[in-house]
């Protein structure tokens, strides 16, 4: 059965796109630490982040370094963190978060709840620092 995430690269499930190449996908967790919070994944469903290629990890890399760039111009914070779990969803995925502070990146925190319109915008406005 594919995760979640491979049903949002498919369009069977909506999201916040933020990016989008032929490798990777980045969207706006619907869970967020932080406005701004966005994931980055591949496009072909891998379970564990170290399972990628060399060459696919590092890919994901550059094209998340991209994304926290553009979060950067976008959201204001001191700086985005990064963090990978990968226990909530079998499909690798790079949390990018912006961060006041270190406790911004802890994931027992509450998350945060915006409107469908503020998750657009953002988006939009994420995409558009691109």
């Amino acid at each position: 059965m594919a995760s979640v995430f491979a049903r949002i690269i498919s369009g069977e499930i909506p999201s916040y796109k933020v990016a989008e190449d032929d490798n990777y996908y980045a969207f706006l967790d619907i869970n967020p630490l932080q406005k701004g919070h966005t994931l980055v994944i591949p496009k072909n469903e891998t379970d564990y982040i170290f399972d990628l290629s060399d060459e696919k990890l590092a890919g994901m890399m550059i094209f998340a370094k991209k994304v926290a760039k553009a979060i950067g111009k976008t959201i204001p914070c001191l700086r985005v963190g990064i963090a990978v779990l990968g226990l909530d969803v079998p499909h690798a995925h790079i949390h990018l978060v912006p961060l006041h502070s270190g406790d911004d990146l802890n994931f027992c925190n509450p998350k945060k709840h915006f409107s469908a319109e503020e998750m657009q915008g953002c988006a939009e406005a994420i995409a558009a620092n691109l």
